[in-house]
């Protein structure tokens, strides 16, 4: 379908800021340009705490959003995007808002560090250490340690989808979900949905090229499959996923093709991508219908997830 005027609408506001592309700036002018695109709040909840907890090379900044009621909660561990190069608590704060409150959830957002000054795999090692740190001490942020989702969008989405193949890889820590939002799930600029949104559609093919060549210290890593979840030999045993796409979006064939390998796999998905949209939807509920649409998905899922395991 065309491309819906809600979003046609964002992007040409976004355009009239006349930020830079990122690949054409800096890895530090990039992050600066990220704060500078204007993000709607996300709801209120009871409690908002940031945190330092341990991780593989000193501590790790996490925000942990507690909704309203009485826990133990369930939690989703939540990774945001921007290319493992740009983003933070920050911009990823209203998203972890309408999770929290949709999904009756805490949500533990991690501030993993960010390349080239950490390159593959020390993110993810981030945030499997985040995941396994709430697993650890759930009851210290009111939540219920047999109850844990992770999840995260674009580079998070790579990130979350780590994370469950470590968990399964070093026996632990049980994940009962995982939400995955237009992920990047391997290192291929030549699928349709990359030559079809290569331009124009808020994430570009170019700002992907640098991301991956600031991620990667070399290109044998885009083989393993803790970079390219998509290289891995075989997904089972993971934890039951939402895939969510874009229809304008470049990385919509790879994330369709990592949702079918993990049905293939025995892993109970669904996949749901969202005509008219373009990367970054998601992360807009207050002015797309359709970002409320996924939020609200999302949502639904989690809820669906943590209530087939029993309260601990």
């Amino acid at each position: 379908m065309p491309l819906d005027p809600q979003a046609q609408a964002v992007l040409d506001q976004t355009a009239a800021l006349g930020l830079p592309p990122n690949h054409t700036v800096t890895p530090a002018e990039a992050r600066a340009n990220g704060k500078a695109r204007p993000k709607a709040p996300g709801p209120e909840v009871a409690k908002v705490e940031d945190k330092n907890i341990p991780g593989p090379d000193g501590q790790i900044p996490v925000r942990v959003y507690t909704p309203d009621g009485g826990g133990p909660f369930p939690i989703l561990v939540w990774f945001h995007g921007g290319g493992w190069v740009v983003g933070d608590l920050d911009t990823s704060d209203g998203t972890a808002r309408h999770l929290a409150v949709g999904a009756d959830c805490v949500v533990v957002s991690v501030d993993y560090r960010l390349a080239p000054e950490t390159q593959f795999p020390g993110p993810a090692e981030d945030c499997y250490a985040a995941t396994q740190w709430v697993a650890q001490n759930a009851a210290s942020i009111d939540g219920d340690p047999s109850r844990i989702a992770v999840g995260g969008d674009s580079a998070g989405g790579n990130l979350a989808t780590v994370v469950c193949l470590m968990a399964r890889d070093r026996q632990g820590p049980s994940l009962v979900h995982q939400l995955l939002v237009y992920p990047v799930t391997e290192r291929d600029f030549y699928t349709p949905s990359y030559g079809e949104n290569a331009d124009g559609y808020s994430l570009t093919r170019d700002s992907m090229r640098w991301y991956w060549m600031h991620y990667l210290v070399d290109n044998e890593d885009a083989n393993n499959p803790y970079a390219a979840p998509m290289m891995a030999k075989d997904l089972s045993g993971l934890p039951p996923a939402l895939v969510i796409t874009a229809e304008y979006d470049p990385l919509r064939d790879e994330g369709e093709a990592y949702a079918h390998k993990l049905e293939a796999a025995g892993v109970p998905t669904h996949c749901t991508r969202y005509d008219g949209m373009m990367h970054g939807f998601f992360g807009a509920p207050a002015v797309l219908d359709k970002g409320k649409q996924a939020i609200d998905e999302a949502s639904r899922e989690l809820r669906a997830a943590f209530a087939q395991v029993g309260v601990s």
